[in-house]
C-alpha cells in the first residue's frame, strides 16, 4: 500500500547543524567535562562505604611557654638521661669490639690454650714426681751387697745402714763414700737405686799382684801398693816383689811402678811361674821363674803384650835355656 507522501518524515525536531570545525594542528583534544560532571564520575569509581569528608587529627597544644620548634617533641631528655644513653651506647659499641675481636683471635686463642694446657700438664707430672720422690714411699728400707770374696758383705751393710729410712733421691753419696773408705780392700763401687726402697752396692776389691817383705812380715798388696793381707810366711802362688818406690799412683816412674805393670800384663800361665821381681828404675825389670834357675831380662813395661808373646814361645822353643832376654821385642835372646 502506498503511503502518502511525506508520512514517512520523523517527526523528531531538525538537529540542529554542527559548529563549523575550527581548523587545528595535530589532534583535537576532547572537551573537559564539568565540575558536576567530575563530581559525578568520582561518586561512582568510590567503593561504597568511603569516608568522603577529611577526618581532623587531634594535635597536641603546645603547653605555656613552649616555643613553636619544640612542638615536634613531646618532652626533651635530660641530661641524666642523655648521659645514660652514652653509657649504654659506649657499652654496647664495646661489646661489638670485643666480639669482633674474639672472632679474628679465635686461632691464636685456641694456640695458647694448647700450650698451657701442656705446661700444666708438665708442670703437674714434675710436682707429682717430686711429690713421690721426697716422700716415704721411696724410703730406704734394703741394702744389697755384690762382688765381696775377701771382705763380709754383712760389715759393709752395717756400715751403711746410717742411710736406712732416707728418700732415694735424698741418699748423701759423699757419706756413703765416706763409709767405704774404711774397707781398704775395696777398689770402687758403685750405687745402684732399685726403687721403690732398695740400693744395691757393687763393689770390686783390690786384686793381689804380689808379695812385698815389710820387717819379718810378708804384706800381700796390689798394684796399688795397697796392703790387703799380712803373714809371718810368704803366700804361695805369688811373686816376690824386690823393687822400690811408691805406686804408679804416686810415682809412675818408681821401679814398683814398673813391675806392677809387667805383672799385670803377663799372662797367667806365664805369671804362675815367676818366682821373684825386682826393678830399680823403671827400664831394667828383670825377674827369675819358679822351678828354673833361669832369669828373664825384661827392661821397660812398654810393650809388654808382644814381651809376654815372645817369652811364652822362647818357654816352649828353648826350655832349658837360663836367660832369656826379650827386652828388645823384636831381637829376642837366650842364652
Amino acid at each position: 500500500m502506498r503511503r502518502p507522501q511525506g508520512f514517512d518524515r520523523s517527526s523528531a525536531p531538525p538537529a540542529a547543524p554542527a559548529p563549523p570545525a575550527t581548523p587545528s594542528r595535530g589532534r583535537e583534544r576532547p572537551p573537559e567535562p564539568d565540575a558536576e560532571a567530575r563530581q559525578t564520575q568520582t561518586d561512582a569509581a568510590r567503593p561504597v562505604g568511603t569516608i568522603t569528608e577529611p577526618i581532623p587529627i587531634a594535635r597536641p597544644r603546645p603547653e605555656a611557654g613552649e616555643s613553636h620548634g619544640e612542638r615536634a617533641y613531646p618532652r626533651l631528655p635530660t641530661n641524666r638521661e642523655i648521659d645514660k644513653a652514652l653509657r649504654a651506647a659506649r657499652r654496647e659499641r664495646k661489646r661489638l669490639e670485643r666480639g669482633e675481636v674474639r672472632r679474628f683471635t679465635v686461632r691464636s686463642r685456641r694456640r695458647r690454650i694448647a700450650w698451657l694446657a701442656a705446661a700444666g700438664v708438665v708442670v703437674a707430672l714434675v710436682l707429682g714426681v717430686v711429690f713421690v720422690a721426697f716422700s716415704p714411699l721411696l724410703a730406704l728400707k734394703h741394702i744389697d751387697v755384690t762382688g765381696t770374696s775377701r771382705l763380709d758383705a754383712g760389715a759393709i751393710t752395717k756400715k751403711l745402714s746410717d742411710q736406712l729410712g732416707k728418700p732415694l733421691p735424698l741418699l748423701d753419696q759423699a757419706e756413703i763414700s765416706s763409709d767405704l773408705a774404711a774397707f781398704p780392700l775395696i777398689r770402687s763401687y758403685t750405687v745402684e737405686s732399685h726403687p721403690p726402697d732398695s740400693i744395691v752396692v757393687r763393689v770390686v776389691e783390690r786384686q793381689p799382684i804380689g808379695v812385698i817383705k815389710q820387717g819379718t812380715a810378708f804384706v800381700l798388696v796390689d798394684a796399688a801398693k795397697v796392703p790387703i793381707a799380712s803373714a809371718s810366711a810368704r803366700q804361695d802362688g805369688y811373686p816376690m816383689i824386690a823393687a822400690s818406690g811408691a805406686s804408679a799412683e804416686t810415682n809412675a816412674d818408681s821401679g814398683f811402678a814398673a813391675a806392677a805393670a809387667v805383672l799385670s800384663a803377663l799372662p797367667k800361665d806365664v805369671l804362675g811361674q815367676v818366682d821373684t821381681i825386682s826393678a830399680k828404675t823403671k827400664d831394667d825389670v828383670s825377674f827369675t821363674l819358679r822351678g828354673r834357675t833361669a832369669t828373664v831380662v825384661w827392661g821397660s813395661p812398654e810393650e809388654s803384650s808382644l814381651k809376654a808373646a815372645d817369652l811364652a814361645a822362647l818357654l816352649k822353643s828353648a826350655p832349658a835355656a837360663s836367660r832369656y832376654d826379650v827386652s828388645s821385642p823384636h831381637s829376642v835372646t837366650t842364652g
